[in-house]
């Protein structure tokens, strides 16, 4: 049976962290055990609100590849490449900009959502604005049928579904495949602030690549409940990030369900929580980091994977551009 194609990825702004883990890299571990995976460094996309910070973006893609390949994402069974070295998606990209009206865009609640974090304003760049129809042309220019998001991208899938069916019509074709949202079946990691979000600028992260100092310092700073003041008070366990970072990480389910009761019913200090989750994560984290630490003594080899990987989806995406441009009448010179 032919595998289903499974297109994820990430923007190269910074390491990434335990959220990431959550949310997507453990997914795409599984994933790519029975689907042809392809995981792309979004440095296109990052440029639409770091094109002042080019070099944050472009030193950062060895971080993520680093980061990838330590916690398992193997390029002999997924393809990572690089989206700016692709130079099928911008074509696709435009193509797709003459389907999709601006006012489509601009109520796209993602899209929204963002601009109102950002603080833009009325100075929105207009690559940012159009990066849905970007994403539409990643997704479908490798025929993904599988696109593991979290809630906040559902619009996303929704305007690249809205594409495909229109291009397919438009042009009487059914080239371009319809892609569905595969939601992660784990809740998202807060900050370790108490914030909703962990966020890579926001100061609230724990990252895979931190030392075992950065990781316990991280800990023991950790937002728990504000009401728990004294060790007999009884404390809260909903919406304390130290126990959502249990539920994720902790293999041990009956000692976190034993450490939830005596905390809710009094006696339990914070610091004898913390320092067991100290422990999960250390353990948890120390052979993801000698991985990355080995990978790190080679970055040629790593930058090597990336190239490979490029020219495959290269090869891949272009070859649903020529079916495209076959579709639309506009491929002049083929044979």
């Amino acid at each position: 049976m032919k595998k289903k194609i499974a297109l994820t990825g990430d923007r190269p702004t910074g390491k990434l962290h335990l959220g990431h883990y959550v949310g997507s890299l453990s997914s795409r571990v599984q994933i790519q055990e029975d689907h042809s995976q392809f995981v792309m460094i979004a440095d296109a996309q990052a440029l639409t609100d770091y094109a002042h910070e080019p070099k944050r973006v472009s030193e950062n893609v060895l971080e993520v590849a680093l980061d990838y390949l330590s916690v398992g994402i193997d390029p002999k069974k997924t393809t990572i490449f690089i989206q700016s070295l692709v130079p099928a998606l911008p074509e696709i990209t435009l193509y797709f900009l003459n389907l999709v009206t601006w006012n489509r865009l601009k109520h796209n609640p993602t899209v929204k959502l963002e601009i109102q974090q950002k603080g833009y304003g009325e100075e929105v760049p207009a690559g940012f604005m159009i990066y849905p129809v970007s994403q539409a042309a990643d997704i479908t220019a490798f025929k993904a049928e599988v696109v593991p998001v979290g809630d906040d991208q559902l619009p996303m899938i929704e305007q690249t579904v809205e594409l495909v069916r229109k291009f397919n019509r438009l042009y009487q074709t059914d080239v371009l495949i319809e892609p569905k949202a595969v939601l992660s079946s784990v809740a998202r990691l807060p900050g370790i602030d108490g914030k909703a979000k962990m966020g890579k600028s926001l100061g609230n992260a724990i990252f895979l690549s931190d030392s075992p100092d950065e990781i316990a310092k991280k800990v023991k700073g950790m937002y728990t409940d504000p009401g728990h003041l004294r060790v007999e008070d009884p404390g809260k366990v909903e919406g304390n990030p130290v126990f959502t970072y249990l539920d994720a990480f902790a293999f041990d389910r009956a000692k976190v369900e034993e450490l939830k009761a005596h905390y809710q019913r009094g006696g339990l200090g914070d610091g004898v929580v913390k320092k067991y989750l100290l422990e999960v994560l250390l353990s948890f984290l120390e052979p993801i980091r000698k991985r990355r630490e080995e990978l790190a003594k080679d970055p040629s080899h790593v930058m090597n994977i990336l190239f490979e990987g490029t020219k495959v989806a290269s090869a891949v995406a272009g070859e649903t551009l020529r079916e495209m441009k076959r579709s639309m009448g506009i491929d002049y010179f083929a044979h």
